[in-house]
């Protein structure tokens, strides 16, 4: 255990070692306040996995990887003793898991006063829940950033835009969210009185024009923009990107302009700008797709932006000729979003002048600084820092690391509409209604504030009724007698004595003091909760807090109590009877199985020797029976893990049934002879354990998994066979044994990634547990065949690349999970076309872009692995099938060398393969043959350089080299690690794939082998 207040900052750098060469090693700093709330931190993504496995690479060698780990303990920050409103005036957002993009956005244009007056005029009403409504979770979040003393929630505002627990964990792109954002609240301001207020806040235009050079031609096309992109690579300010975005493009030799009536012409092609609007919001392009590397990066270089933006510059270069030039286009800087971290995550927050003067603000998350125009701009420029050097008087060269914090976008305010834009909100902006509703949302937090912090001070009185049990018992509650949550509840100080609580009472409810006899509930062993006893006159002079200790060793703040009452008709309350250890008091519950009701009756004082025959009487009375109805009574003993209910033996005393104080009676009607057919639970023991068992499950079909289908009630002790039954019958499917179930994972809100084995679990019950949670969600499917049958069946998905012609066919395989790949390939030469009816084919294992196995054809199938690996089938070529005693067979891949890093890395891409190169064959010979075989132009290929590649570092071959004295080994399987690398660029035409008997589902899992970019999630806004 940390002790409290523990606090310190470290900053901290992980190095995975480059075991072949250092400089390749891989590295990545970060810093943070730890403390006993955030005790780890780390990188969201360190490095590919497949970089890791891969040996070529050098990070694991014979089964070793070596990490470095650099830590520096700095001088302890008061971080969370850090009061945000009181340090700077303004509040904080809560990160809900990976919101910080979201909450440097909201900031953002929370303190662009005239957009906040804006959300505060649109229309929504009393009766709206924010949670359903964007315009009034705006509001409400808004209103608690301006009038809240600490960091504000966004949880309502997720949830209106229709987002779960997993939305909120998972890190979009702030620019999306921006666009998205602003074009939902366009939409909801139409027909409003703040119609066209994002228009007029963000909204400019451009022209872009094509210009003939040589006959008088001109078209242009005027678009709007809410923001603009600007390049960050090869510009180092925001004028380079201004410079490069109206930068001309002449349109010549096979690159001309099609003009109307004049045909192919020589052109000039660019933009400009016909106007500007008030608060221009820049976009900065840190992110962009490298094509040679076939990946995302990140662009951290130097980038410079002034703290006011002149574009009317170089007279109005930017400017088109249609341009207002009455309007003077000077910005002032108002806010920087900064991104820290790498194309694989990272953090967002934003450097904010509220009213641009010279005073920074630093949003992050829940805390809210001071900042210095330096920390804002300056060092928000990127590219990279310089250490100072710890030895002077040696000649280091200094170190230098790149600043992988940047900014990321960039809002400016116009000079000219700056009063307007950062104007005043008050009170009377806010709707009446919204006021109201959230003054009272604040001062409730207060409230529990404020008894929180007196709790220890106070007892929580929970007092339950027969009143509540009528209205409880049959309803909500079938098993022991109330909810508790649901009773009268009383805060009474702890040094009070009891007795005056009951004074107290008596006042507020007019029951006298003589009248009011109160019971102690007591937890018992078998987990049931029942009033045990009264409270004694010794005890009643006591002070409440010592009642609660008696009552509750669980030492919570509540003391929960049942209160007996006894009313006389005519009379009113009077003294409840005196009660001797003789005296039980019983609780009963009354069964009707024709209409499957159970409801409360109330209470019985019996005598310990009496009889349950002796008390019928009054029962019948109690149910409404007549007097010498034949009744049958059972105790309802416990109902976890499972019920108990037992059969009261009517001729033996309450004693030898074992019946004391506070338990429970349930009776009924005694069933007839031959009337026990007639009802679905004839008796009091099978419909509670029906009620137990019974579940309303939520099913989703496994292809729309955020959506509810239909409700089924079902019971927790039905098999998988039971369920899908039930399911079959909702859905008018004639095979059940074709349903396939999926059970829901409660933490990321979305499938289980395995479907449910067929009768792999006992109960319903086992298939909505997740970890130490529930669910009452289920995913179906429908299968093509049994469920059971496709069990005992091996399934892989296979490409086969077909010899005869440049096409890919991928093909689903279903076989016994006891074959062999020999009866995968005989499956697969029945499905597909090959250059000859006697060709033999093999099954290969790729993985990025290699070839890592060759399967033996007496290999089993059970425990291939699709999923990861590529499995791709091919006709093994003639010239293998008869290899001299000197000829080798080798592998063939494709590369590109990646330099943008500060060591040299090699990339794979494109189709590896196997080729055979014979005893004295030179280069030149085998690179005939690999043109003729890839189809490569004279005028491509001659830009192809070739090298023999050893465990990632490539040496490049001349034309004269006989390829045998480097390819020594003869066998090929597992040789990937050396190989005949092309190094040449990925442009050549993609395969083209006919799909074989492949279902939708598995067409997007092909589409997804096609193209394996790891792009981020799409912001969606639902609601």
């Amino acid at each position: 255990m940390l002790p409290p207040g523990w606090s310190r900052f470290a900053q901290f750098s992980l190095t995975v070692i480059n075991q072949f060469q250092n400089q390749y090693s891989i590295r990545k700093e970060s810093q943070h306040q730890f403390n006993a709330r955030e005790s780890d931190w780390g990188f969201t993504s360190f490095m590919l996995l497949a970089d890791l496995y891969d040996p070529s690479r050098g990070y694991r060698v014979n089964d070793r990887c070596i990490i470095e780990a650099d830590v520096a303990v700095r001088k302890p920050l008061a971080y969370w003793s850090h009061d945000s409103k009181k340090e700077t005036g303004c509040v904080g957002l809560k990160n809900q898991g990976a919101t910080c993009y979201m909450n440097s956005l909201l900031q953002t244009l929370y303190h662009i006063p005239y957009f906040r007056k804006a959300v505060y005029h649109m229309p929504t009403t009393e009766n709206d829940m924010p949670s359903g409504s964007i315009p009034l979770a705006l509001q409400s979040l808004f209103y608690k950033l301006q009038n809240s003393d600490a960091s504000v929630s966004t949880k309502e505002l997720t949830k209106s835009f229709g987002w779960d627990t997993y939305d909120s964990f998972l890190q979009h792109d702030v620019q999306e969210l921006n666009r998205v954002l602003c074009e939902k609240l366009e939409d909801k301001m139409k027909g409003t009185v703040v119609e066209g207020t994002i228009q007029q806040l963000f909204e400019g235009h451009h022209m872009n024009y094509i210009e003939c050079i040589n006959v008088d031609y001109k078209s242009t096309r005027k678009e709007s923009f809410y923001d603009l992109q600007l390049d960050v690579k090869g510009c180092r300010s925001v004028y380079d990107s201004f410079d490069k975005y109206v930068e001309v493009e002449n349109l010549e030799l096979d690159n001309k302009y099609h003009a109307e009536k004049y045909g192919l012409q020589e052109a000039r092609k660019g933009v400009l700008f016909i106007d500007f609007p008030p608060v221009l919001q820049l976009q900065l392009k840190r992110f962009e797709y490298d094509f040679m590397r076939d990946t995302m990066v990140k662009i951290n270089d130097y980038y410079e932006f002034p703290l006011q933006l002149d574009l009317d510059r170089d007279k109005g270069k930017y400017l088109s000729p249609e341009a207002d030039r009455s309007v003077r286009n000077l910005y002032t800087l108002h806010s920087v979003l900064v991104h820290s971290g790498g194309v694989h995550g990272g953090h967002y927050y934003a450097y904010i002048r509220p009213t641009l003067s010279n005073q920074w603000f630093k949003f992050d998350d829940e805390r809210v600084t001071k900042e210095d125009a330096k920390r804002a701009t300056e060092e928000q420029y990127g590219g990279e820092e310089e250490l100072p050097n710890t030895n002077p008087g040696f000649n280091n060269s200094p170190f230098k690391f790149t600043k992988y914090s940047n900014a990321y976008m960039l809002v400016y305010i116009r000079e000219s509409d700056k009063d307007r834009i950062m104007c005043n909100v008050d009170e009377k902006d806010i709707a009446q209604h919204l006021r109201v509703r959230l003054k009272k949302e604040l001062e409730d937090k207060e409230k529990k504030r404020k008894e929180k912090a007196e709790a220890h001070l106070y007892t929580i009185i929970k007092v339950a009724r027969n009143e509540d049990m009528f209205e409880q018992i049959g309803k909500d509650k079938f098993f022991d007698l109330v909810d508790h949550d649901k009773v009268q509840s009383f805060r009474i100080e702890k040094l009070m004595p009891f007795i005056s609580f009951k004074e107290k009472y008596a006042i507020e409810f007019h029951i006298p003091v003589p009248c009011q006899r109160f019971w102690l509930w007591a937890k018992r062993q078998n987990h049931t909760y029942r009033p045990n006893r009264p409270l004694t006159l010794i005890e009643e002079s006591r002070p409440v807090g010592e009642l609660r200790e008696i009552s509750n060793k669980a030492n919570n703040a509540e003391l929960k109590l049942f209160l007996e009452l006894e009313i006389k008709q005519d009379f009113g309350f009077v003294p409840p009877p005196i009660k001797t250890k003789e005296d039980l008091l019983l609780f009963f519950k009354l069964y009707d199985p024709s209409h499957e009701k159970l409801r409360y009756v109330g209470t019985l004082y019996v005598k310990a020797s009496e009889k349950p025959l002796d008390i019928y009487t009054r029962l019948n009375q109690m149910a409404g029976f007549s007097i010498d109805e034949e009744i049958e009574l059972f105790e309802e003993i416990k109902f976890e893990p499972r019920v108990m209910c037992e059969h009261v033996n009517e001729r033996s005393s309450f004693q030898n049934n074992q019946l004391e104080d506070g338990d429970i009676i349930c009776y009924q009607k005694a069933p007839k002879a031959g009337s026990g057919d007639q009802f679905r639970y004839p008796n009091v023991p099978s419909f509670l354990e029906y009620v137990h068992n019974r579940q309303v499950i939520r099913f989703r079909c496994l292809a729309k998994p955020k959506e509810d289908e239909f409700s089924l009630e079902l019971s927790k002790l039905h098999t998988y066979d039971d369920v899908v039954m039930k399911v079959a019958q909702h859905i008018g499917l004639s095979d059940p044994s074709k349903i396939r179930l999926t059970s829901h994972n409660c933490y990321s809100q979305q499938p289980k990634p395995q479907p449910i084995k067929y009768q792999g679990v006992e109960h319903l019950s086992d298939m909505l547990t997740h970890l130490n949670q529930t669910s009452d969600i289920l995913y179906y499917e429908i299968l093509d065949i049994p469920l059971p049958e496709l069990q005992c069946l091996k399934t892989l998905k296979i490409a086969f690349h077909l010899a005869t012609k440049d096409e890919v066919v991928l093909s689903i395989i279903r076989l016994p999970k006891q074959s062999v790949v020999e009866d995968v390939l005989n499956d697969i030469k029945s499905k597909v076309d090959l250059s000859h009816p006697d060709a033999q084919i093999r099954l290969l294992e790729v993985f990025y872009h290699k070839i890592y196995k060759i399967f033996p054809l007496s290999e089993t199938i059970e425990n291939i692995n699709d999923q990861y690996w590529t499995l791709r089938a091919e006709e093994i070529p003639e010239e293998e099938k008869s290899l001299g005693l000197r000829d080798r067979v080798i592998h063939v891949y494709h590369f590109m060398k990646d330099t943008s890093q500060n060591y040299m890395q090699i990339q794979n891409f494109g189709d590896p393969f196997l080729l055979v190169i014979h005893e004295g064959e030179t280069l030149s010979d085998v690179k005939l043959r690999i043109q003729k075989k890839l189809k490569v132009t004279d005028h491509e290929f001659s830009k192809w350089k070739f090298a023999f590649v050893l465990h990632g570092r490539p040496e490049y071959l001349l034309d004269s080299e006989i390829l045998c004295a480097r390819f020594q080994r003869k066998d090929i399987y597992g040789a990937w690690e050396q190989y005949l690398g092309l190094e040449h660029t990925d442009n050549g035409p993609k395969r083209s794939y006919a799909v074989n008997q492949v279902s939708e589902a598995y067409n997007d899992y092909f589409s997804i082998l096609q193209n394996r970019h790891p792009f981020e999630k799409p912001v969606k806004i639902y609601n």
